[in-house]
């Protein structure tokens, strides 16, 4: 909400305010480095139409994730760039090696899941994060390659669903629209802990607690944290 998203600013700053923990979107450059962007291509963020899978990581090191769009000039030419997973567990490990992590593939690749849990496995933070993706090829391999905790979204939107897909999800993550919904008691009913995303008000908030969220994210955490007393 108040920074470029997954930037190096933003998740500092989400460190610094507290949180239990942070979310990122992981893709592959084409020099097969894992690296953090939600859309994979830097139109929207970085006013540039590529895929991160079409740079190297020195190509998207140039890209300007100022994010002006959103926040006009204010971040802009300041040196925020595309971070790599690396650099955000070089952070985490230095600012808040308490800090979860929740880890959504985005690139629908076994070998962005076996380069991603290696990163992770070097800095020895695997049994902290959860994993994400909407594809459930990718959460199937997941859990049961690497018996990683998986979550996966409800199924009219997973690419890729089985009738067996459910069996591999350790939690589900649910967005307000279906959490504020009459479908919200079909994905209740799995009796699987539940994420909500993304509660940015403090309404929303109270309404995931009522309704039984084991997790919350939020694009802006201020709402949440006052709700939750932290602040």
């Amino acid at each position: 909400a108040k920074y470029p998203e997954n930037t190096m600013i933003s998740f500092e700053a989400a460190m610094d305010l507290g949180v239990d923990a942070i979310e990122f979107d992981v893709w592959l450059t084409s020099d097969k480095v894992p690296v953090l962007m939600h859309d994979g291509n830097g139109l929207r963020t970085c006013g540039v139409n590529v895929h991160l899978r079409d740079l190297t990581l020195a190509e998207a090191k140039k890209l300007d994730a100022g994010y002006r769009e959103k926040f006009g000039e204010t971040y802009m030419n300041q040196g925020v760039t595309v971070p790599t997973l690396e650099e955000l567990l070089q952070l985490r490990t230095a600012k808040r090696p308490d800090l979860l992590l929740g880890v959504e593939i985005k690139e629908y690749t076994e070998e962005c899941c076996d380069l991603t849990v290696e990163l992770l496995n070097k800095y020895g933070v695997f049994d902290k994060c959860f994993f994400y993706a909407f594809d459930a090829k990718i959460i199937k391999y997941l859990r049961t390659k690497y018996n990683a905790r998986t979550m996966g979204y409800p199924d009219f939107q997973m690419s890729k669903f089985q009738p067996d897909t459910y069996s591999f999800y350790e939690e589900i993550g649910i967005s307000m629209n279906i959490v504020k919904s009459e479908i919200f008691p079909i994905y209740e009913a799995k009796g699987l802990p539940m994420h909500m995303f993304c509660a940015d008000t403090e309404a929303d908030v109270r309404m995931c607690i009522e309704k039984g969220a084991d997790l919350i994210t939020a694009n802006d955490p201020i709402p949440l944290m006052t709700v939750l007393g932290r602040l």
